[in-house]
């Protein structure tokens, strides 16, 4: 029989596993657990209730100043310990020491701010961040591309487990096609080399290893788009395997080429997403097509890049922008929009795209 987890992780990482929870969910949990035991002394939870959930919450709050979303999170853990693992659920379910989250818009680059950045990048991480924008993905989504998930006859990326283990298809830029067959083409040296070394290995998600057998970890569809430089043993079965790129050495690009390119907002990987949400939608895209490359449930939360439409004060011009006699100097009146037409809209930054195609272009190797 198997054995009982004696201790309290043991008993919650159980729990996470037969949920299905993802692994950065679990390791917030875990936490989180653990920093609510130290705080009230090593007590076990048991031994405590709502009061003593609400003094942590609040001690972090106040003492720690931790932002809305942290504090939440750190509830959601310990409703899910008491909920779901001791079977002790709080009075009054815990839910009114929620925190209210303030309504914030997203940060978003230009076009040209968006080929400033990346032409201050070189090699391996300007095309991981030109796939952020060129395709939505998300910073974790992009690290965990494998070969398979790649399609250029039909010009997609499928996002595989994405956030809330959704799949879903997002396009693949016409404009990145080669540079990424190149980057596939380096990745197949490289695992062609580690197999002839005994290595080559990959991790594969879930129970597929057990299913397909250990071999397919070995073939090059499962690797990874976007490799580690070195290899690590699997404890379990003692393989040489290879991780995907860790999230950090892409922030830490994106961190150096801002402050490089001179822009001053706050950048960072998920920027680039927001960006290419808001392009699409600029460019004339239908909202409900945004929101499925973008892989958002709720309309809803498209509905947040909307904002670029109004074009400042929610549409209105300033009075100083009328050419008012009675504001300003100006002695005419400045037509409220352009005339219109039957071209179709423009995408917006194609001239800033053009110089960014030429430096990558000319940056090839012979």
């Amino acid at each position: 029989m198997p054995t009982t987890p004696r201790t309290l992780l043991g008993v919650l990482d159980e729990v996470i596993r037969r949920k299905h929870y993802s692994p950065r969910t679990g390791e917030a949990y875990r936490y989180w657990t653990r920093r609510y035991v130290r705080f009230h002394g090593g007590r076990h939870p048991r031994e405590m209730d709502v009061k003593e959930v609400e003094a942590f919450v609040s001690h972090l709050a106040s003492a720690h100043k931790v932002s809305a979303s942290t504090q939440n999170q750190a509830l959601a853990s310990l409703l899910f310990l008491y909920r779901e693992v001791l079977d002790l659920p709080l009075a009054m379910g815990g839910h009114h020491l929620q925190a209210k989250r303030p309504t914030r818009r997203p940060t978003v680059l230009s076009a040209e701010e968006v080929s400033r950045v990346l032409l201050a990048m070189r090699g391996t991480a300007r095309l991981m961040a030109a796939l952020l924008y060129g395709s939505g993905l998300r910073l974790r989504e992009c690290c965990e591309l494998r070969v398979k998930d790649v399609d250029f006859h039909r010009g997609e990326l499928m996002v595989r487990a994405g956030k809330g283990k959704k799949d879903r298809v997002t396009m693949l830029p016409a404009f990145l096609a080669d540079p990424l067959r190149r980057q596939l083409a380096e990745v197949r040296n490289q695992h062609d080399a580690d197999v002839k070394a005994g290595a080559g290995y990959v991790e594969l998600p879930e129970a597929l290893e057990r299913k397909l057998g250990a071999r397919t970890a070995q073939l090059l569809a499962w690797q990874w788009v976007f490799p580690a430089t070195r290899q690590y043993v699997a404890r379990a079965t003692g393989e040489r395997r290879r991780h995907h790129l860790h999230e950090t050495v892409l922030q830490r690009e994106v961190s150096v080429a801002t402050q490089v390119s001179g822009i001053a907002k706050r950048v960072s990987c998920h920027t680039f997403r927001h960006s290419f949400a808001t392009h699409l939608l600029e460019a004339g895209y239908d909202i409900r097509t945004v929101q499925e490359l973008m892989g958002h449930r709720e309309v809803s939360t498209t509905m947040i890049y909307t904002h670029v439409l109004n074009k400042g004060g929610l549409g209105v011009r300033s009075p100083l922008d009328l050419g008012d006699t009675r504001v300003g100097r100006a002695q005419h009146r400045e037509p409220r929009s352009n005339p219109p037409s039957d071209e179709p809209p423009a995408a917006p930054g194609v001239g800033h795209v053009s110089e960014l195609r030429k430096v990558w272009l000319a940056e090839e190797p012979d």
